[in-house]
């Protein structure tokens, strides 16, 4: 059985990053200062795509680098591709304007 790579940047983020092409329902080894553990990814991710490594509902940060890159727009679950399609962006929004 083959293993792929994936990283985490910060302990505190809550998705990884594909260091290579990861098909569906296939462990991706995730590592993040010296830990290392491993993920079923549910759907294929692309190299450089992200994917959650804990469950993140509705409305939910998305922490990447440290930072918040955006939000939840559904609930995610562990191992989800994660993209436009359930992530909504909060940077430079004008409607979000004191509400962080």
């Amino acid at each position: 059985m083959e293993d792929y790579k994936a990283l985490i940047v910060k302990p505190e983020d809550n998705v990884a990053t594909a260091l290579e092409a990861i098909p569906a329902n296939k462990d991706a080894v995730v590592s993040c200062q010296g830990r290392v553990s491993t993920i079923t990814v549910l759907d294929s991710i692309e190299f450089g795509h992200k994917f959650a490594t804990s469950f993140i509902a509705k409305g939910s940060d998305i922490r990447k680098y440290g930072e918040v890159i955006g939000r939840a727009s559904q609930d995610i679950d562990i191992g989800a591709h994660l993209h436009t399609h359930n992530i909504e962006g909060t940077r430079g929004r004008g409607d979000q304007v004191g509400k962080e």
